[in-house]
């Protein structure tokens, strides 16, 4: 796989969980991805949300709970088997705090491309061995149109290339940005993604944030809109800033229903 893909799919962090995070900053230097550049600690507790980590108990993914034993990610945070992936939801700490689960079950959309120049419908269903007390997120029922804001979270790498940090933060990140029209994205698919970019242009996701929630607030508090997938200027700004693509969970919320039985 070329760099330009790695770059494209924030693929950084299905890397970091065959090296370690030892090996992480060399790697980043080949292979810019997710995390969230010139966000803040989080402001607030996100009972959703969850951090994925693989079989040594990393982080290398993020997720939301959506219902008591379903966590919503994006799909090229499936690349392990279920057996080798656990999850910690409802605490900002990625390393303590929260609710530990084992994942039994990995349900990929149907329609999902793996291949990073050709992504579609990059979105996975996590079931877990048993349900959870933290109270999911609702999905929204409208999709968000341009203009709109939205807040991103994960607990991604927060320099622009990977260079400069050695590790990702151990205190969620969050970063309020908006939606802006379709143009400003390449490699978009209008019907199931979204594209944001914060108006500085200089703060986005980057790595180790891929499948983290895109949340919305409303009159009934906060809901899901989607999940962190990619950039959206691979082909001109390698960099971790300016616009970046993320599943829409409302675009995809039949499915999502159908998958999870209603809930």
């Amino acid at each position: 796989m070329g760099q330009q893909a790695h770059r494209r799919l924030w693929r950084f962090a299905a890397l970091a969980t065959t090296v370690g995070m030892a090996g992480m900053a060399a790697l980043a230097m080949a292979t810019p991805a997710n995390a969230i550049i010139n966000g803040t600690d989080a402001t607030e507790d996100y009972s959703f949300v969850t951090t994925i980590r693989d079989a040594q108990g990393q982080h290398y993914c993020g997720g939301a709970l959506i219902a008591p034993d379903w966590v919503v990610t994006a799909g090229h945070c499936t690349h392990l088997s279920a057996k080798d992936m656990s999850v910690q939801i409802g605490s900002n700490d990625r390393q303590q705090g929260g609710t530990e689960r084992n994942v039994t079950k990995i349900v990929e959309h149907p329609d999902y491309d793996p291949e990073p120049l050709a992504l579609r419908r990059d979105i996975a269903l996590l079931k877990l061995d048993a349900p959870v007390r933290q109270e999911p997120i609702r999905i929204a029922d409208t999709r968000t149109e341009p203009s709109s804001p939205v807040r991103i979270m994960g607990w991604g790498m927060t320099c622009e290339d990977g260079t400069d940090c050695p590790e990702p933060p151990t205190t969620l990140q969050q970063l309020d940005t908006e939606i802006v029209r379709d143009k400003a994205c390449t490699g978009f698919e209008p019907e199931s993604d979204t594209c944001s970019e914060h108006p500085s242009g200089k703060a986005q996701a980057c790595t180790l944030d891929s499948g983290g929630p895109v949340i919305q607030h409303n009159w009934r508090g906060w809901e899901l809109s989607g999940v962190m997938s990619r950039d959206g200027d691979f082909d001109t700004n390698p960099r971790c800033v300016g616009p970046m693509i993320w599943t829409d969970t409302v675009a995809h919320k039949p499915w999502i229903k159908d998958t999870i039985g209603g809930a």
